[in-house]
């Protein structure tokens, strides 16, 4: 199958490589011509814009930082649907708001475009080995056509979450959990520092407990190692957390904690740290404690 794909960063050019690793032929475009070299290094073929990968292409993958950036790619000029054929499929693998997923559906709709939101979980390296979390929201006979052939080739978990909307939605909760764990793991694992527990010894006394996560084991090593390389940068969870605050907002859904530590991010922003990962939340508590946990 011919799938056009947009927006090749950290999450993006991995996942087009696993697309073609898995056989389907891919035009790609991007903003970077760097990364574009990459994917035609291993066979795509390349565009100049969205508006001629919807020429070729009638399924579409976009993954993109925010909803300004796939609203623009869909609808604005030399966008998709300046170009795309009736029925063909936009499937948005970018996180952003539901609400803005719901709109530019209905505009897809109106030229007879159909759209999935289906932002992932996982990071670079899930993305790298295609095991990532897919959460997916739109028509239920669409996301059947896209799974196994598509999405399946991109992530180890692939769930219909329910209308458009539904899978930023599923995102949003994810990245609350996230966010909330990562500093939950910094102020404790501080506590152990402080107390003079050695810091590795208690992460393997706890993993395997009910304290233990997949965010734990990810992110304790790195901060062990002071290693802040991103897998998802701090900048993109801040971006998520503006998202799902607006978005409780829209509902009236009560999100304390998620503001509390939205702050401690923005402080590290700030700071200067907004490129690195989100578990640098550590160094907010290295602030505070005059104490390093690595």
């Amino acid at each position: 199958m011919k799938i056009g794909f947009i927006g090749l960063g950290i999450m993006g050019k991995p996942m087009a490589l696993n697309l073609l690793k898995s056989g389907h032929e891919l035009v790609v475009y991007d903003i970077e011509a760097g990364n574009v070299g990459i994917l035609t290094a291993a066979g795509a073929a390349s565009a100049a814009s969205a508006k001629e990968i919807a020429q070729e292409c009638s399924v579409i993958i976009t993954m993109l930082p925010n909803s300004p950036h796939v609203k623009a790619v869909v609808c604005g000029e030399n966008g998709i649907l300046e170009s795309a054929k009736r029925g063909t499929v936009i499937i948005d693998m970018s996180s952003i708001a539901p609400g803005v997923s719901r709109e530019i559906c209905g505009i897809c709709e109106k030229q007879g475009v159909k759209m999935l939101d289906a932002p992932v979980s996982g990071g670079e390296p899930k993305a790298i080995d295609g095991t990532l979390s897919i959460m997916v929201g739109g028509s239920k006979e669409v996301f059947d056509q896209v799974k196994d052939e598509i999405l399946g080739k991109l992530g180890a978990s692939v769930v219909y979450c329910g209308k458009t909307g539904a899978g930023n939605t599923t995102k949003l909760v994810n990245q609350i959990i996230v966010a909330l764990n990562i500093a939950a793991v910094a102020e404790a694992f501080t506590l152990a520092q402080k107390a003079g527990v050695d810091s590795s010894v208690v992460f393997n006394a706890i993993k395997g407990g009910l304290a233990g996560s997949t965010v734990m084991n990810a992110k304790v090593p790195m901060i062990l190692e002071n290693n802040y390389k991103p897998g998802f940068k701090l900048d993109l969870h801040i971006k998520d957390l503006n998202n799902a605050i607006e978005t409780g907002h829209e509902t009236g859904s009560p999100l304390p904690l998620t503001v509390l530590v939205m702050e401690m991010m923005q402080t590290l922003r700030a700071e200067g740290f907004g490129q690195d990962d989100h578990s640098v939340l550590a160094k907010y508590y290295e602030k505070l404690s005059g104490d390093s946990i690595g």
